[in-house]
C-alpha cells in the first residue's frame, strides 16, 4: 500500500508521476501495490488505473478540495478553512490506509512526502501495526525549514519508520541538519526516470531552454537577465521557457523590459510525452532554480544529449558536473549564468559529453532499476534489518 497527496488523476497527468513509474514497476515485479490519495474538487472513489487500484479520498465540498495537485497546501495552511481541509484529509488518508490494511491485509506501508502520507502512514501503524517507510521529495523538506512544531512531528514519523529515503544526498544532509540526526540513516534514491521517452539527441542549434513551474524559487527573471547580457553582447541565442505558473504574466512583462521579449518564448505547459520535442535540439538547458531537492527536469535534459547549466547546491548539483557537460553557477548570479551559457555553447565536446553522461543516468533512473532497490528495502523492513 503505497499513500502520497499527489497521483496522477488522468494519463498523461504529470502530478505524481514519478510515483506511478515506481508503482508500475513495482507491480512489473509482482508486488501489488495499491495507492490511496486525496480526491479533486469532488473527484472521489477507486478505480483501476494502469492495473493498479487507486482510492480517492474526498475531504471537503468539492470546491474546497484543492490542497493537493496544485502546490497549494502550505498556503491553506495559514487558514482555518484549509486547517480544517488538511485535518479531514489526514483523517481520510489514516482511515483509508486502516480499512485497507484490514479489508486486505498489506505487508508495508510505503509514504511519499512526511506530510500529509507519513503522518497518515504513522497513525495507522499505531493501529494495524503495518511497518512502514517514508520518502522525502523535497517540498516536504523545506516545510520543516520554517516550522518548529513540523520538525517535532516529523522527527516522530521518521524516528518510527522502518526505513526513510530521500531522492537526493543534498536531501538527506539538510534533513539530518534540521531533526539533529545523522544523514546515514537517510537512504538517497531518487525516483525512476520516464527513459522510453529520452532516447533521441539533439542536434543543437535551438537556444536555450528552462523547464519549470513558473515561480520564484525557479529563479526564471535571473535566466531572463542572462539572456539580455549575452544579447547586448551579439549573441543570437533565444530562449524558450516551457512551464507554467503564477509568475508567468510578471516574467512575460520583465523580458519585454530586458528588450528580449522578441527572443524568449513562452511555450506553457505540456503533457509529458511532448517534453522531449518542446526541448527539441536546445544548444543549453538551464536550470537556475535555488535549492531543488533533485532537478528531474535537468537530468532529463541530459538524457537528450544537451549540455545543462545549473545553480550550485541542491540535489541538481550531485549529477550536473561543474565542466564539461554541464556548468555549475551561483543561482542569484545572472552575469555567472551566461558566462556558463555561453562556455557550453562554444565548447565542441559539451555536446558528446552531455550524451555519455545522460546514458549513464539512465541506466540509473530506469524504472526497474529503481523499484529493485526499494523491493530490497521493502525485504528489510519486514525482515527487520532496517
Amino acid at each position: 500500500m503505497s499513500l502520497a497527496h499527489a497521483y496522477p488523476r488522468w494519463e498523461g497527468d504529470v502530478a505524481g508521476a514519478f510515483i506511478e513509474r515506481l508503482v508500475m514497476a513495482l507491480q512489473r515485479r509482482s508486488h501489488h501495490v495499491s495507492m490511496i490519495v486525496p480526491g479533486d474538487s469532488g473527484v472521489g472513489g477507486s478505480v483501476i488505473q494502469n492495473g493498479v487500484t487507486v482510492r480517492r479520498v474526498r475531504y471537503a465540498p468539492a470546491s474546497l478540495e484543492m490542497l493537493a495537485y496544485r502546490g497549494h497546501m502550505t498556503q491553506a495552511l495559514k487558514s482555518a478553512t484549509g486547517m480544517a481541509c488538511f485535518a479531514a484529509l489526514l483523517a481520510g488518508q489514516t482511515g483509508a490506509a486502516i480499512q485497507a490494511s484490514t479489508d486486505q491485509p498489506a505487508n508495508l506501508i510505503h509514504a511519499h512526502w512526511w506530510v500529509p502520507g507519513g503522518v497518515a502512514g504513522w497513525l495507522a501503524h499505531l493501529v494495524v501495526h503495518r511497518p512502514y517507510i517514508v520518502t522525502l521529495h523535497g517540498t516536504d523538506v523545506t516545510l520543516l525549514e520554517r516550522s518548529r512544531i513540523a520538525r517535532a512531528l516529523a522527527s516522530t514519523v521518521l524516528r518510527k519508520a522502518g526505513a526513510v529515503t530521500v531522492v537526493s544526498s543534498f536531501l538527506a544532509q539538510r534533513v539530518a541538519e534540521l531533526l539533529q540526526d545523522s544523514p546515514a540513516r537517510f537512504l538517497v534514491q531518487p525516483m525512476p526516470l520516464d527513459i522510453g521517452r529520452y532516447s533521441r539527441l539533439s542536434q543543437g542549434g535551438g537556444g536555450v531552454v528552462t523547464v519549470g513551474r513558473l515561480v520564484a524559487q525557479k529563479r526564471i527573471g535571473t535566466l531572463l537577465e542572462a539572456i539580455a547580457r549575452l544579447r547586448s553582447t551579439g549573441s543570437e541565442l533565444a530562449l524558450r521557457i516551457i512551464g507554467d505558473g503564477p509568475e508567468r504574466r510578471s516574467l512575460e512583462y520583465y523580458a519585454t523590459r530586458l528588450g528580449i521579449a522578441d527572443a524568449t518564448e513562452f511555450v506553457g505547459e505540456v503533457r509529458p510525452e511532448a517534453i522531449p520535442d518542446a526541448i527539441g535540439n536546445a544548444d543549453v538547458f538551464a536550470f537556475p532554480a535555488a535549492g531543488e531537492g533533485f532537478g528531474l527536469a535537468a537530468a532529463e535534459a541530459l538524457m537528450l544529449g544537451v549540455p545543462v547549466v545549473a545553480s550550485r547546491g541542491g540535489g541538481v548539483s550531485e549529477f550536473v558536473p561543474p565542466e564539461g557537460a554541464g556548468r555549475l553557477v551561483d543561482s542569484d548570479s545572472a552575469g555567472e549564468l551566461a558566462v556558463a551559457i555561453a562556455a557550453l555553447v562554444d565548447d565542441p565536446q559539451s555536446r558528446p559529453r552531455a550524451a555519455e553522461l545522460g546514458g549513464k543516468l539512465r541506466a540509473r533512473f530506469e524504472p526497474d532499476r529503481v523499484a529493485a532497490v526499494f523491493e530490497a528495502v521493502y525485504d528489510q523492513v519486514l525482515r527487520g534489518a532496517v
